[in-house]
């Protein structure tokens, strides 16, 4: 079903740092380590659900690594429970029961879309410092919150971009912040779908547990390095590795 080469450990170990990397700064990560995990010769439905593992363990060293360096608001972190959990809960449910031949054209194809936007589009999603935040509990915030659970339950791909132009956009959290209760929705809803996926029979635990483990470190650094760099220096360069490596794994 899949090679454990020594090129394709290095590869995933790779993917993962950068993903760990990407997706405290901003997002995106999965853009990286869904065609990498493809690329390894695992179905998309089964690399979909085999992410999953990575996404929930470099979330939650992310947030205890920003609670630690008190950036995480903990009072907001109820409210973001519910309508994530549920958008995270319909989204998994039918990504697993999708037919191979859809969901891998979708999952390239909405990374590819992702990547584009991100290169042609500057981050403007970050209220300043001393703006006042909005509750989730506004029907805005829920219906948004739900949307991005949605997605990513559904994909993952890129979906802290739809979580930080939620929180900076709709409940004006500054980045700092906004990247904290994001990691805590990716959190949430990577249990979720995680569970939906194992239940599914879609996880191959090894690939799962070796991009889980780099994620970490990837996740670790990118805290310390959090909104030091615009994203603007890299989104060129994501765009190009994702194109090609969705590209690779597409004719694969």
């Amino acid at each position: 079903m899949y090679s454990l080469t020594p090129f394709n450990v290095a590869a995933m170990i790779t993917a993962g740092i950068a993903a760990g990397v990407l997706n405290v700064m901003a997002g995106g990560g999965s853009m990286f380590t869904l065609p990498v995990l493809m690329l390894l010769g695992l179905p998309a439905s089964v690399a979909n659900g085999t992410n999953r593992v990575a996404v929930l363990m470099q979330s939650l060293s992310g947030v205890y690594a920003f609670q630690k360096s008190g950036k995480l608001d903990g009072k907001a972190v109820l409210p973001v429970l519910l309508p994530t959990a549920i958008g995270a809960l319909v989204g998994s449910f039918s990504a697993s029961r999708l037919p191979e031949s859809l969901l891998k054209p979708i999952l390239l194809g909405t990374m590819v879309a992702m990547a584009t936007l991100l290169a042609v589009r500057p981050k403007a999603i970050s209220a300043p410092k001393d703006a006042d935040p909005k509750s989730a509990r506004s029907v805005a915030g829920f219906v948004g919150l739900f949307v991005a659970g949605l997605y990513g339950g559904f994909i993952q791909a890129g979906v802290g971009f739809i979580l930080l132009s939620v929180f900076g956009g709709i409940l004006r959290y500054d980045l700092v912040r906004a990247n904290a209760l994001k990691l805590t929705c990716t959190a949430i809803f990577g249990a979720v779908a995680l569970v939906v996926f194992i239940q599914a029979g879609q996880v191959v635990w090894i690939p799962g547990l070796i991009l889980a483990a780099a994620s970490v470190v990837g996740s670790i650094i990118g805290v310390r390095i959090a909104v030091r760099i615009p994203l603007s220096a890299i989104r060129w360069v994501v765009f190009g590795a994702v194109l090609l490596s969705c590209i690779g794994a597409y004719f694969k």
